[in-house]
C-alpha cells in the first residue's frame, strides 16, 4: 500500500507531526485546516493572570491555551504560588507546559475533559480556585463539573477557534470529497467537523456525507467526542484506543492496510 491521500483537517501550525506520520507510512498527507485558531488576550485572561498567586489549580487543555498564556504574561513562572498545581488534558499540551519549564502534576489516562474529571474525583476541591485559560468554543462539560465539585473557577478566552477566512482549501476538499479524490480524511476536534459541513447547502452537505459514509474514503476521528460528532451526521469513524494523534494514525493505516 502506498500513495494514499490522507487529509489533515488540523489547523496548519499544528499539522507538521501528522504530516510526517503519515508521509513515514507511505501516504501522501493533504494539509486542509477545517481550523483556524488565534491567541487573545481577553479580560477574564488578564484577570486570571491577576489571580496567578491565588489559583489552586491551573488546567491546560490544549498547547494553544499554554503559548497564548506564556506570550501574553511571560512572568508566569514567578507569579505562580508553590501550592498551585498544574493539570493538561494529554501528553502533547504536558510537553507544550514542560517547554516552559513548568511541571505538569496531573495528565489523565483518558486524554478528554471526562479524563480530567475522573482524575478530580479522588480530590476535595471544596473553595479551590481553579483557572482554565481556553477557547469560549470548548465544550463546557469540564468547568461546569469541576463547579458542582464545589470549586470556583475562571474560565478565560486565551485563543479563538474559528472557521478558515480563507474557504478555498475546504471548498476544494469538498470537490475531492465529491470526487472520490482523496483516500481518507482525518478529524482531531468537533469543530474541524462542523466546519466541514457548516458553510455548505442541504444538497451539498447531503452528497458529502453520503461520500464519506461509503467505503471508498475512510474517516478517522482522535477520540470518542470528535467521533459523536461524525455520528450525528451519520459517518461512523475509526476510532484509536489511545486518543493521540499518532495512535489514531496508526489505526487509520492498520485499517487501510487491511483491504
Amino acid at each position: 500500500m502506498s500513495d494514499e491521500i490522507v487529509v489533515i483537517t488540523r489547523p496548519k501550525n499544528r499539522s507538521q507531526a501528522a504530516v510526517d506520520i503519515v508521509t513515514n507510512l507511505g501516504g501522501i498527507a493533504k494539509v486542509v485546516p477545517t481550523l483556524e485558531l488565534k491567541i487573545v488576550c481577553s479580560e477574564k485572561l488578564l484577570l486570571l493572570f491577576e489571580k496567578l498567586n491565588e489559583l489552586d489549580w491551573l488546567i491546560f487543555t490544549s498547547p494553544t491555551a499554554v503559548k497564548s498564556v506564556f506570550q501574553f504574561y511571560p512572568k508566569i513562572r514567578e507569579k505562580l504560588n508553590s501550592k498551585c498545581k498544574i493539570g493538561v488534558i494529554g501528553p502533547k499540551t504536558a510537553k507544550c507546559v514542560e517547554s516552559y519549564g513548568l511541571k505538569c502534576d496531573l495528565i489523565p489516562e483518558n486524554y478528554t475533559a471526562e479524563g480530567l474529571l475522573e482524575e478530580f474525583e479522588a480530590r476535595n476541591l471544596k473553595g479551590k480556585l481553579i483557572g482554565i485559560p481556553r477557547t469560549m468554543s470548548a465544550r463546557e462539560v469540564l468547568p461546569k463539573e469541576l463547579i458542582k465539585r464545589g470549586a470556583n473557577v475562571i474560565v478565560a478566552k486565551a485563543y479563538e477557534s474559528d472557521i478558515p477566512a480563507n474557504k478555498t482549501k475546504i471548498n476544494e476538499l469538498i470537490n475531492c470529497i465529491k470526487k472520490y479524490e482523496i483516500d481518507a480524511i482525518t478529524f482531531t476536534s468537533p469543530l474541524t467537523v462542523h466546519n466541514l459541513f457548516n458553510d455548505l447547502n442541504d444538497f451539498d452537505k447531503k452528497e458529502v456525507i453520503e461520500k464519506l459514509k461509503s467505503d471508498k474514503i475512510y474517516v478517522s476521528a482522535i477520540g470518542p467526542i470528535t467521533g459523536n460528532v461524525l455520528k450525528e451526521y451519520g459517518i461512523d469513524p475509526i476510532i484509536p484506543e489511545k486518543y493521540t494523534v499518532e495512535d489514531m494514525l496508526y489505526e487509520l493505516f492498520k485499517e487501510m492496510n487491511k483491504n
